[in-house]
C-alpha cells in the first residue's frame, strides 16, 4: 500500500507587488506630489510647457503627460533596484536612493532634454540649455524621495 503525505505550504498574506508595479504606482503618486508643487510654483510648466513636448495644449493634457512620464521614470527606478540588488531596500533607504534618482532625472530630463525637445518642437517660450531652476529640482527631488518610499512600501 502506498502512502501519500500531504505537505502544507505556508500561504502568502502579504500584498507585495512585483517591482515594476511598485515603481509605476510610487512614480504616479510621487508626480502628483511634483504636480501640486508645480501649480503652486510653476503653473505654465504643466499647463503649456509639458503638453507642448507633445503638440498638445492645457493643463489637463499637461497633468495626464507628466503623470505618464512619472510612471515610466518610476518603472526605471524599480529596473535600476532590481539590477543592483536593492530592490528589497528599506524604506529609508529606498527614499534615499530615489532621492538621488530625483536629482539626477532632472539634471538629464528638466536640465538638458525638456528644453531642446520643447525648441525642436518650435515651443516659443522654451527655457535655454541648460535650464537649471530650483523649483524644478526641488520638485524633482520630492518626486524622487515620494518614489523610493512609496516603492518600499508596495515592494
Amino acid at each position: 500500500m502506498a502512502s501519500e503525505t500531504v505537505t502544507k505550504r505556508p500561504e502568502r498574506t502579504e500584498t507585495a507587488l512585483e517591482p515594476w508595479q511598485a515603481g509605476t504606482v510610487g512614480g504616479i503618486i510621487g508626480a502628483i506630489v511634483f504636480g501640486a508643487m508645480m501649480v503652486v510654483q510653476t503653473p505654465g510648466v504643466l499647463e503649456m510647457a509639458i503638453p507642448a513636448m507633445y503638440g498638445l495644449e492645457g493643463g489637463l493634457a499637461g497633468t495626464i503627460v507628466h503623470l505618464s512620464h512619472g510612471a515610466v521614470i518610476g518603472v526605471v527606478f524599480a529596473a535600476l533596484l532590481v539590477t543592483t540588488g536593492r530592490a528589497d531596500a528599506s524604506p529609508t533607504t529606498a527614499g534615499l536612493l530615489g532621492l538621488g534618482y530625483g536629482v539626477g532625472v532632472w539634471l538629464v530630463l528638466a536640465v538638458f532634454v525638456m528644453p531642446i525637445w520643447l525648441s525642436a518642437v518650435g515651443f516659443e517660450l522654451a527655457p535655454a540649455v541648460p535650464n537649471i531652476a530650483v523649483e524644478s529640482l526641488v520638485g524633482h527631488a520630492a518626486y524622487g524621495l515620494v518614489l523610493g518610499i512609496v516603492y518600499a512600501a508596495l515592494e
